[in-house]
């Protein structure tokens, strides 16, 4: 499961998301794309596992399978 899967599974925005965390758009779709990682403060941490109704491990999970799917696209 990607970022973008675990924010959908919950049925938010991006916009919802970023606007909860204080963070751009733009961010969230970084992440989603797999072009950056989320780098936030503890309590951006806690606040957006919540959200996602997830554990900061899925998070990380989430994040590595966003990666590996941006790397094998651009093969």
């Amino acid at each position: 499961m990607t970022i973008k899967e675990l924010r959908q599974r919950v049925g938010l925005k991006a916009e919802e998301v970023a606007v909860q965390l204080g963070v751009a758009v733009s961010t969230i779709g970084n992440w989603e794309q797999g072009k950056t990682i989320p780098r936030l403060r503890l309590d951006q941490f806690a606040l957006l596992c919540k959200l996602y109704q997830c554990s900061i491990e899925e998070l990380h999970q989430a994040a590595q399978e966003s990666r590996q799917r941006r790397s094998a696209a651009a093969k």
